[in-house]
């Protein structure tokens, strides 16, 4: 084990879930409410960022931008909506793996065009390159970093805008090439939306069809919910521009297809579908999978609700154990501000998950989970189900160990936040209390995707990165406010040196 990675582990204190990452959300509809619409595809897209929400719409002469922190209920109200008219909008959900979690830092970003008219730009994804896309905005635009974003997102945004000899469409095909990374993104001026995805098509993208024009969205679950239809996937490489003339695509990059396998773990919705696999029947798929490749002899098997109930079906299928639910969620339970007393800290995580004791008492369970981040969440429920009785619990996980850090839009971003980086399969069941503990094996979560391992990332299980990873010093959430505190700095030595020589 890493010296003090798991001693300075409060035992109480259940760890916050895997990072999402962020949802996207685009729609051109002449004649219909747009801005409703966005707002009920980000409440389909709100399990993918929790932090801040925001919208932009456009009536063909101006681009409208209101953006705020909190869940979409909160962001929006009837009156606002009302008053956001147009025929075209984007919206977005965060969820912050570049920046902090601040005003500044929530999407749509947004910029008047170097052409004439705006942009407003929302990103999902993670860029790898930003320190160098930093230094080009710097040149571009020595005041940019005054309206206080420091996102990768907020440089692209930039970046597209500054081209006063280009339209969008054109500065598009030049910006989005040197981009590196997992991106996908749904930007728009006053006339067209657009839409864009990474050469390697990290993160999910879809386009739809409505009765009255087209929808972008991160997942399928967006389009269902606005009653779009599925057209397909926007492809690895491409650059969708959408408008009274239809969809219309151009490639600027050749596709090297590398979709992340912890898509189908935990991130997207179970009623998605990801490359023609619906994520539900995965996730049941990967129960199966651990009964066949870790059986037990137990009584009951539950699941960990919610992203860990399809797996727990699957393995009731597989092994003929009876499937039961043995833990209630709390669904009104999400971020809080208010910090806890060291009474109610130490509750940890019965505020989310609280056991049926009639069901559970006297029982050897078979407790299935999606993940294992840092192992607080398991230890927890291992100890409550046995204060409840429980005779036995056996930890199985519809996901390989995660040994390695997430740098394309996760947000588990270094190895000492992973249990399993220093960790064996014995010292986490034993670090956690459980009568046994397996994961499934990368190949048979693999084979549940149907996706053959050539075109997943999966580098969070095997560490295998498909997209060049730049030096430690320039990666992480807060590498641009990092250079913009050196900048600072700078510039204030600057400034005292300049007072110096100007002293007589």
């Amino acid at each position: 084990m890493p010296s003090g990675q798991q001693d300075e582990l409060d035992p109480y204190q259940p760890e916050a879930p895997v990072g999402e990452e962020c949802g996207v959300f685009g729609v051109w509809a002449p004649g219909e409410d747009v801005a409703k619409l966005t707002y009920y595809g980000l409440y389909a897209l709100q399990h993918r960022g929790q932090e801040a929400a925001g919208m932009a719409v456009s009536d063909g002469s101006a681009v409208v931008v209101y953006k705020e922190l909190g869940l979409v209920a909160q962001v929006f109200d009837e009156a606002t909506l009302s008053s956001m008219v147009g025929h075209l909008a984007i919206g977005h959900t965060r969820y912050s793996t570049t920046g902090s979690g601040t005003w500044e830092n929530a999407q749509p970003s947004f910029r008047n065009l170097a052409t004439g008219g705006s942009l407003a730009l929302g990103h999902n994804g993670n860029l790898t390159n930003t320190s160098e896309l930093a230094e080009r905005v710097k040149e571009l635009d020595p005041r940019s970093g005054a309206m206080g974003a420091t996102t990768d997102s907020d440089l692209i945004t930039t970046l597209l805008a500054g081209q006063p000899d280009l339209s969008l469409a054109e500065a598009a095909m030049q910006v989005l090439p040197t981009l590196k990374g997992a991106f996908c993104l749904t930007f728009m001026d006053e006339h067209t939306l657009y839409a864009a995805r990474d050469p390697h098509g990290v993160r999910p993208l879809v386009l739809g069809r409505s009765e009255n024009g087209w929808v972008v969205a991160s997942e399928t679950a967006a389009l269902d919910i606005v009653g779009a239809s599925f057209v397909r996937e926007v492809e690895p490489g491409e650059l969708l521009a959408i408008d009274e003339h239809g969809v219309r695509s151009q490639r600027f990059a050749q596709a090297t297809p590398k979709g992340c396998l912890f898509e189908y773990v935990y991130l997207a919705r179970p009623d998605t579908t990801i490359a023609g696999q619906s994520v539900y029947t995965t996730r049941v798929q990967v129960g199966r999978t651990l009964a066949f490749e870790a059986p037990v002899d137990a009584d009951l098997v539950i699941p960990v609700p919610e992203s860990g109930t399809p797996g727990a079906i699957g393995f009731a299928e597989q092994s003929g154990i009876p499937y039961g639910m043995g833990l209630v969620k709390n669904s009104y339970v999400g971020r809080t501000f208010i910090q806890p007393s060291q009474t109610i800290r130490q509750l940890g995580i019965r505020l989310k998950l609280n056991p049926l004791r009639d069901v559970v008492r006297g029982k050897r369970l078979v407790v299935v989970d999606d993940s294992i981040v840092r192992g607080n969440t398991q230890r927890a429920l291992v100890r409550m189900l046995r204060e409840a009785g429980a005779k036995e619990v056996h930890v199985r996980i519809s996901s390989p160990p995660l040994m390695w850090p997430c740098f394309y839009g996760i947000d588990f971003a270094t190895r000492a936040e992973l249990i399993a980086s220093g960790l064996g399969v014995e010292e986490i069941r034993m670090s956690i209390g459980a009568d046994s503990l397996a994961f499934v094996s990368l190949d048979g979560l693999t084979a549940a995707s149907a996706q053959p391992a050539e075109r997943l990332c999966r580098a969070c299980f095997d560490g295998d990165y498909p997209i060049a990873i730049p030096q430690r010093d320039l990666i992480g959430k807060h590498v641009l406010e990092g250079i913009a505190k050196g900048a600072a700095r700078t510039a204030a030595a600057d400034h005292a040196a300049g007072d110096a020589l100007a002293r007589p």
